[in-house]
């Protein structure tokens, strides 16, 4: 996805610039987990270091946060797309759409070195198993031997902003977008708003969805199950799933993976004729 988006002109656009910053966000959250863990399944080690730990909870937490209010942009610029097409290229100029990624990733790096420098400074007990495949802010603190008050109290605050302030952008923008559809007369133009906006909408319900069952639901023995089965989900399956949905549901990125994958052959063919 990234490459097509640098290399087709036709995705030189505010929603696959989005998109391309998703695919992105999806590599590095995924990438700060999934390769740690195989190797702990290949090799049956199930340890990690000091630093390792600290920089994997850095890198994913940064990541996952700024995938938070990517989607919240994305929701914006769908309902600009929808409730004023004529505007569209207007609103949402190249100047916009960097400065929100901007803030974005400003944002997350932000919380995730207050996070991670607020956790290792702290004193940990000698019992230093983690109940997690993954070194993740809450299994951390349950390790830590000093006051853990402020630290819990950081994370409840930045997690309840984080995503009060990107689920308020999602469902404010989608509740216009429906509003703008019902007063559609064509149901072709119905039709064409519903699938402009269905691939974001279906990517948002699974994240935030995974996400708010975790948080919200009462905690119980098994809980602790649950929630790595839940981050198991949106940690590896998720960011899987996000360019399937978008390529699979998209004629434009398949138009497009055709014609760079043409391209692609067109040139091997011509340096394998001279080599020849």
């Amino acid at each position: 996805m990234i490459i097509l988006t640098k290399v087709d002109s036709r995705l030189q656009t505010p929603m696959y610039f989005f998109l391309t910053h998703l695919a992105f966000t999806d590599l590095g959250y995924s990438t700060a987990v999934g390769p740690k863990m195989l190797v702990s399944l290949v090799v049956d080690q199930h340890t990690i270091s000091y630093n390792w730990c600290a920089t994997q909870l850095s890198f994913f937490s940064m990541f996952i946060t700024s995938e938070i209010f990517l989607l919240s942009a994305m929701a914006f610029d769908r309902y600009v797309a929808i409730c004023n097409p004529l505007l569209y290229t207007v609103i949402m100029s190249q100047r916009l759409c960097q400065l929100l990624v901007t803030i974005s990733y400003l944002y997350s790096v932000f919380l995730s070195l207050v996070i991670t420098i607020k956790i290792f400074v702290l004193s940990f007990c000698g019992y230093n198993v983690i109940r997690h495949f993954y070194c993740d802010s809450l299994p951390l603190i349950s390790l830590l031997c000093s006051d853990t008050h402020e630290i819990k109290l950081i994370i409840l605050i930045f997690a309840a902003f984080t995503l009060m302030s990107s689920l308020l952008i999602v469902l404010g923008s989608y509740m216009l977008i429906l509003l703008a559809i019902l007063k559609m007369h064509s149901a072709k133009g119905r039709h064409k708003a519903f699938s402009t906006c269905g691939s974001h909408l279906m990517v948002v319900v699974l994240y935030f969805g995974t996400l708010l069952f975790m948080y919200v639901q009462p905690k119980s023995k098994n809980s602790s199950d649950t929630d790595k089965m839940a981050s198991l989900f949106y940690t590896l399956v998720i960011p899987m799933l996000n360019p399937m949905i978008y390529s699979l549901r998209n004629k434009v990125v398949k138009n497009a993976l055709t014609r760079t994958w043409n391209m692609c052959a067109n040139i091997l063919l011509k340096i394998h004729c001279k080599i020849w």
